[in-house]
């Protein structure tokens, strides 16, 4: 993907709602964003809530009095509105999340523990099947801290690498898992 100069024509034409210009910025700011949010790894649902609205604002925030002032860091400004609104949906979300288990709690209902039980079987057999895809050396490290529960200390005496790298080969391996979970 190119990267994209803005300037104060780009930002007069948006905010007049000039069509082109619209489906510039949707499919530009609509990409990058998806791709900075997916990188937190976020549900793709939460993904595209938190990219429109996203859009929606700073759309709005365009066509307000004063509007965007320094249309040459219009990118940042979208970035900038980005977080914000990632910031206030994760506290939303939060708030909702407690919700439902205080209301799971309370409820106790067994088809609802059968069926979280029959989700977790699925879940590690899944787990397990990943497991025996990936290199050895993935394997045995991601079973040696998730599993194990073994100390970092001895998982570098085991894997002869030091705190830092051991970090490196740790990322490696729980990218390698999470694009076959994904999958």
């Amino acid at each position: 993907m190119d990267l994209y100069a803005f300037d104060k024509q780009y930002v007069d034409n948006l905010r007049d709602g000039e069509p082109s210009t619209e489906k510039h910025f949707v499919a530009y700011f609509g990409e990058l964003l998806g791709i900075m949010l997916r990188a937190r790894y976020l549900s793709p649902e939460r993904v595209e809530d938190v990219r429109q609205e996203t859009l929606a604002r700073v759309i709005a925030a365009l066509r307000r009095e004063g509007g965007i002032r320094l249309p040459e860091r219009f990118g940042a400004f979208v970035n900038a509105t980005c977080k914000n609104v990632l910031r206030e949906s994760k506290r939303n979300w939060s708030k909702v999340q407690r919700l439902e288990q205080q209301d799971c709690l309370q409820l106790g209902d067994k088809a609802v523990d059968l069926e979280r039980t029959l989700i977790n079987e699925e879940t590690k057999k899944k787990v397990w099947e990943i497991l025996d895809e990936l290199p050895k050396r993935d394997r045995r490290l991601l079973c040696a801290i998730f599993l194990e529960e073994k100390e970092k200390d001895e998982i570098c005496r085991e894997f002869e690498v030091d705190r830092e790298y051991l970090r490196v080969l740790l990322y490696r391996a729980k990218v390698r898992f999470r694009a076959h979970f994904f999958d």
